[in-house]
């Protein structure tokens, strides 16, 4: 896998629901980008297995390596049978991390017993993971564990495993000089950045026209072995993904 941001320029899949795997691929590939989170909710579903080597295939055969899994488990509530399952499809897929989520209340709202059996599934999760290579990152999101640096921080120390890292993006709404803070916080944890423009609240803007964020923010993962995923662009169109993929090797300085 490449090492540095420059050359981890990627792809959520999640970014072209609509679209097949094989599809998604050539578009990615042609805007120049290096590497794909395939989600397992359409393009890289768990099973059947022949269907995640197609994807694996595909995705080769257009020079791009798998960067992670995206997965919609729910730790604290999904069970561990179902993470063995992830945990065997992003080993057929090729992916080196599954992506998974820390429950499903906020940090604020989660009582001390939610909390526990989300950390102890979090620990479990990431020992099945690394038994196979592999390892875990959270998505950092409202509505979890993990809904703020502080909060995320807190929970990788709870959970205090090596396999266990985090994702960031910026929350919905936040002013750039917030979200940018939050990012440094959180620096040293975190394996990948979602990358897209909004404001107002979810309101979908080229990347450019967030520069004040993402340009600093770019500049604190530099350096840092972080794949740097776009993810929800205008209109889900697949038109201006090369457009979107320019201004990210602009601002890294590739």
């Amino acid at each position: 896998m490449p090492t540095t941001p420059r050359d981890r320029i990627g792809l959520c899949s999640v970014t072209f629901r609509a679209l097949p795997a094989g599809e998604v691929a050539r578009i990615a590939a042609a805007a120049g980008l290096h590497v794909v989170e395939w989600g397992a909710d359409v393009h890289a579903p768990p099973r059947p297995a022949p269907a995640l080597r197609e994807v694996r295939a595909r995705t080769a055969a257009r020079g791009l390596a798998v960067c992670s899994y995206g997965s919609y488990w729910r730790a604290g509530h999904d069970g561990t049978e179902e993470f063995d399952a992830l945990a065997e499809a992003a080993t057929v897929l090729g992916a080196p991390r599954i992506r998974v989520w820390a429950g499903t209340e906020g940090s604020a709202d989660a009582a001390p017993e939610s909390r526990s059996r989300v950390t102890a599934a979090l620990r479990e999760a990431a020992a099945i993971a690394a038994a196979r290579g592999l390892s875990v990152a959270l998505e950092f999101h409202s509505g979890t564990l993990a809904d703020t640096p502080a909060a995320a921080l807190r929970l990788l120390d709870d959970v205090g495993h090596d396999a266990l890292s985090s994702y960031w993006q910026p929350p919905v709404d936040a002013p750039s000089e917030h979200a940018l803070a939050g990012l440094a916080t959180m620096l040293e944890r975190v394996s990948a950045v979602h990358v897209f423009s909004w404001w107002p609240g979810q309101h979908r803007l080229p990347l450019h026209e967030r520069e004040r964020l993402w340009r600093p923010a770019l500049e604190l993962v530099a350096g840092r072995p972080v794949d740097v995923l776009l993810e929800f662009v205008p209109d889900d169109d697949p038109a201006v993904l090369p457009r979107e993929a320019e201004t990210l090797r602009r601002w890294l300085g590739a």
